[in-house]
């Protein structure tokens, strides 16, 4: 097709498809996504201890499950696309072969298929695959059932602010692009397909996931280290990128900082009633 074309998440596993075989190199090796995502695995690393047997939603091609794994944890890591699946099945047979994962072709709103496995001591999902949803209950519904009382359970999603993305499109003068999180809604490319995706506020998601979750904890992804577009700006600029990971330890978690990141993580605990 030599257009874009809309499409809902129900059909949006076969963008995925399309992008599977790119998607490290467009944002996993980069400067940017590998910043962000050493944010989000120190709190993994603490949260789950090895030998916990975890939960991953929307796993792509496998990044995080490899590196749990490789610090003995069990993972079973799901994605809805098939190729994604199989790009994480033949990274880890390469880079990871002994470690404990079980990759499965399951979409999100699918999660309720392994209820009959025992339960998990806790699940995650890292970089906005829960942003594809346009309803986020049947994941808090799927995982109340999946994981055991005091479990914890942590979502990195985009935020609905995120002000580095306010200031870089208000300089190059793209306005549109740059109020576009603050409606909740907006579409994103991907390969020759648009999706739609949300931007929920933190108390959408806490009041989704409140009938059986408790949130315990949130901070910033991404408050000084700027969204994966500014990779070039980033590339240019030698050892900044390293002083903006540091000024994002040092502010994640303040309140106002905390929520207008490029992602929000969000740490919830499974209620024991």
């Amino acid at each position: 097709m030599s257009e874009a074309t809309t499409v809902n998440w129900s059909t949006a596993a076969s963008a995925f498809d399309r992008v599977a075989d790119s998607y490290d190199e467009l944002f996993t090796r980069t400067a940017i996504g590998q910043a962000q995502r050493r944010q989000v695995w120190r709190r993994l690393l603490r949260v789950f201890e090895p030998g916990k047997r975890i939960l991953e939603l929307n796993c792509g091609t496998g990044e995080d499950a490899r590196f749990l794994a490789l610090r003995g944890r069990s993972i079973v890591a799901c994605d809805a696309s098939a190729r994604m699946i199989a790009i994480a099945g033949a990274r880890t047979q390469h880079e990871a072969k002994r470690a404990d994962i079980t990759f499965r072709q399951i979409a999100n709103e699918d999660l309720g298929v392994l209820s009959r496995q025992k339960l998990f001591d806790g699940a995650y999902s890292n970089f906005s695959g829960l942003n594809c949803m346009a309803d986020l209950q049947p994941v808090a519904r799927n995982l109340a059932s999946l994981v055991r009382p005091g479990g914890r359970v942590l979502l990195c999603l985009w935020s609905r602010v995120c002000v580095a993305e306010l200031v870089w499109y208000l300089i190059h003068g793209q306005a549109s692009k740059a109020f576009r999180r603050f409606t909740g809604k907006a579409s994103a490319r991907i390969g020759e397909f648009h999706i739609s995706v949300s931007y929920p506020t933190v108390g959408d998601v806490q009041g989704i996931f409140s009938p059986w979750f408790r949130l315990e904890r949130r901070s910033a992804i991404g408050l000084f280290v700027p969204p994966s577009y500014v990779e070039g700006w980033v590339r240019e600029r030698g050892r900044a990128l390293g002083h903006l990971e540091k000024m994002d330890r040092l502010f994640a978690r303040l309140p106002v900082f905390r929520d207008v990141g490029d992602h929000v993580l969000l740490e919830f605990t499974r209620c024991r009633h």
